[in-house]
């Protein structure tokens, strides 16, 4: 007799126990060391990355608005000195 096609809903059952695969020598402070000495350096890596990041949209931002307001800021310190400049002078005297 010849096995008929593969069906794929036939699911192997399992009949024999694996174990339990449990080694007693297993470290489970050592294991847990590890785990949060690696997640802290992760940590640490993502945080240092993101204050570099919102250090340079900061700097971004601060020099932009610098450079917007510069021109008006000139401006205003021109006219001013402009100003000053005129209220002290003394008129000048006609020359015969």
């Amino acid at each position: 007799m010849t096995p008929g096609p593969h069906d794929p809903r036939d699911i192997p059952i399992l009949t024999e126990s694996a174990g339990t695969g449990r080694d007693d020598s297993f470290d489970f402070n050592a294991a847990h060391a590890a785990i949060l000495t690696e997640t802290l350096k992760l940590a640490d890596s993502l945080l240092r990355q993101a204050a570099r990041d919102i250090e340079a949209t900061l700097f971004e931002r601060v020099f932009d608005r610098l450079r917007n307001a510069l021109p008006e800021l000139v401006d205003h310190a021109l006219r001013e000195h402009a100003r000053v400049e005129q209220t002290t002078q003394k008129p000048a005297e006609p020359h015969d």
